[in-house]
């Protein structure tokens, strides 16, 4: 599975760092980054659905 996020969408609610920690970090510029692809605890499609602004694509 591929992850990314849009820096031009994210707006650093940091809801999938909450979510998810294991995938997503904080990044440059108080944005998130994806540190891996896949999770043994957390759904990265689930996330991905309550991103608010749309900016994780799976």
């Amino acid at each position: 599975m591929q992850v990314s996020v849009d820096q031009s969408l994210c707006t650093g609610c940091g809801l999938c760092v909450e979510l998810c920690p294991d995938v997503f970090a904080w990044g440059s510029e108080g944005k998130v980054d994806v540190m891996k692809h896949e999770s043994d605890t957390c759904s990265i499609e689930d996330v991905a659905d309550q991103c608010p602004v749309e900016a994780i694509n799976v």
